[in-house]
């Protein structure tokens, strides 16, 4: 049995490689990191003419109604040009917690707006994955306050997603009175994450109170699969830019691609990072068909493609030698962009530990 894309995945596959190496190269996302900006109204509106802020979104709501193999196809080229967009957590994330957990109100409300480019979504559930002693946040007679931090895309963000303790989802507009926003200084600046502060916020809980443990879980299975497909494209391009390099630049009257160790290097990178594609596809074909192997899939394409990405983004660098720590060649755009993936919603330790307790050794 095969299994790879369809016809129609293989067209999306190349309608948005077309669409990201022509409108965001590498001195937009240059320009871009350089003022911290994660969101460009050109490359969103771009995006959203292609439709994929709805790829997720039944077409009732005005969307595709496609599945998230479908979104991991796209979420994969972003990660091959590194692009500012908060596609993530608005096309991906959002779109699942509001099905999963979302009262019919609030899907006829969210979705369509969504699916239209119309509002942007940011995330935060890294609570539940890992809390930290000074966050997380409360309800109390129905008004929420305390912190979450690690929010996945609230830069440029107008609605924001929040978990409460590990069972409440809620929906939270940015400019609500008592709401705080302040931005983390990460090593990726091409990703908006920030920490929200909240004081006192009038509730509203995505769906009935208590209710939403199974919408987080989903979410953070996504976001892990997600996060997977992004760094394998990051991993993708550090390979095809060594080997390039490797090429022309020459020592002793040889370029340095005839030498065996570096040979050896890019044959180890390339030898790695084959596997995870199969990984990451089949991690998301289980979220969409196998819901019982869902969690545990994206635990292992999140923990195992880290790792793939740590060595390929080192391998890579080393690959070029000095020249490759320099802002010219560009490598550590997505260096950094492995770097922050790794970390989100858990590390490899962190993941693995998740896995072990799903197969019951812990």
């Amino acid at each position: 049995m095969e299994f790879g894309l369809s016809d129609e995945q293989k067209l999306l596959d190349q309608t948005i490689k077309k669409f990201v190496e022509k409108e965001v190269p590498l001195e937009r996302v240059r320009e871009l990191a350089a003022d911290r900006q994660s969101f460009d109204a050109t490359i969103w509106n771009g995006l959203n003419e292609l439709g994929l802020f709805g790829i997720m979104i039944p077409e009732e709501y005005g969307g595709a109604g496609l599945r998230l193999l479908d979104a991991i196809v796209v979420q994969e080229h972003l990660g091959r040009q590194v692009v500012p967009a908060p596609f993530l957590s608005t096309a991906i994330l959002a779109p699942v917690a509001l099905l999963k957990g979302g009262s019919e109100e609030q899907k006829d409300t969210w979705l369509p707006k969504i699916a239209a480019g119309e509002v942007r979504v940011a995330v935060g559930v890294s609570d539940v994955v890992e809390r930290r002693e000074s966050s997380g946040i409360t309800l109390k007679d129905k008004k929420l306050s305390g912190k979450s931090v690690f929010v996945i895309d609230g830069q440029n963000a107008d609605l924001l997603l929040l978990a409460v303790g590990g069972n409440n989802l809620a929906i939270v507009d940015k400019k609500a009175a008592g709401v705080s926003i302040n931005e983390l200084t990460t090593v990726d600046k091409t990703r908006g994450v920030v920490e929200v502060v909240l004081d006192g916020v009038e509730a509203e809980l995505l769906g009935k109170e208590g209710q939403a443990e199974q919408a987080i879980s989903q979410v953070i299975d996504c976001a892990r699969v997600a996060l997977a497909a992004d760094s394998l494209g990051a991993c993708h391009v550090m390979l095809d830019k060594a080997v390039a390099y490797s090429l022309e630049r020459k020592q002793f009257k040889r370029v340095i691609g005839s030498f065996q160790a570096v040979k050896h290097m890019c044959a180890e990178m390339a030898a790695q990072i084959e596997p995870c594609r199969a990984l990451v596809w089949y991690a998301a074909h289980a979220y969409d068909e196998l819901p019982d192997e869902a969690p545990l899939m994206a635990c292992h394409a999140k923990a195992h493609v880290a790792d793939v990405g740590q060595f390929v983004s080192v391998t890579a660098t080393q690959v070029f030698g000095g020249m490759g720590f320099t802002d010219l060649v560009g490598l550590h755009y997505w260096f950094k962009r492995i770097g922050l993936n790794r970390q989100l919603l858990g590390g490899p330790e962190t993941v693995r530990q998740r896995a072990a307790e799903l197969q019951g050794w812990v």
